[in-house]
């Protein structure tokens, strides 16, 4: 198993030996310490659940302090994720990004961004109706149903509405470069989720 929790930083650029420029996110990814270890003798499958983001114990529930502190952690932690897969981690132990390499193919998921409530243009990439001879369908989606019959609107209509702001996997990335001191992974690309948003990497 090799997945870490991140946060992420922010993008930036770095220079191969080529010269040519790669443009990178940067994501402060654990120290996870592991808070416990299913088997598929006690829980019907195998994974391992890893902690992040150490907070006051104020701030997270009583029943999840307490889980915590039976994995002998000291304060609370902010967010928990579990991977899937057997290894060889134990409760106690510590994922940093060392467990991962340079030229590694990952998977990154978070939290989109949040665009509020968008037109069908934004949202679904319609086209949008002439501009010129009086026209006054602008931006507006055209025709979403027959008038006599269904007389109705069937679901899911591709209409405009909440934009944003739900779980996306973005799968095909690599690690270009670790920076083992600050606890950082440079990623190729963009990944998904805003400035300071929580991501879950997985190894491939």
């Amino acid at each position: 198993m090799t997945g870490i929790i991140g946060k992420k930083m922010g993008m930036t650029q770095l220079f191969d030996d080529d010269g040519n420029v790669i443009a990178v996110t940067v994501v402060q990814a654990g120290p996870c310490p592991v808070t416990q270890v299913r088997t598929l003798d006690n829980d019907g499958y195998e994974a391992v659940q890893l902690a992040f983001e150490e907070c006051k114990d104020k701030h997270i529930s009583k029943p999840e302090l307490g889980h915590l502190k039976k994995a002998g952690l000291k304060h609370g932690m902010r967010h928990l994720a579990e991977f899937e897969g057997a290894g060889d981690l134990k409760v106690g132990d510590t994922v940093t990004v060392e467990s991962f390499e340079d030229g590694q193919a990952v998977t990154v998921a978070g939290v989109s961004k949040g665009k509020g409530f968008q037109g069908t243009i934004k949202r679904h990439n319609f086209g949008r109706g002439p501009e010129t001879h009086g026209s006054h369908n602008v931006r507006q989606p055209g025709s979403i149903g027959a008038s006599a019959y269904p007389s109705r609107v069937f679901k899911g209509m591709r209409m405009s509405g909440h934009m944003g702001a739900r779980q996306v996997t973005q799968q095909g990335l690599k690690i270009v470069r670790r920076d083992v001191e600050n606890n950082l992974l440079l990623i190729k690309g963009s990944v998904p989720g805003a400035k300071n948003s929580v991501v879950v990497i997985k190894g491939r």
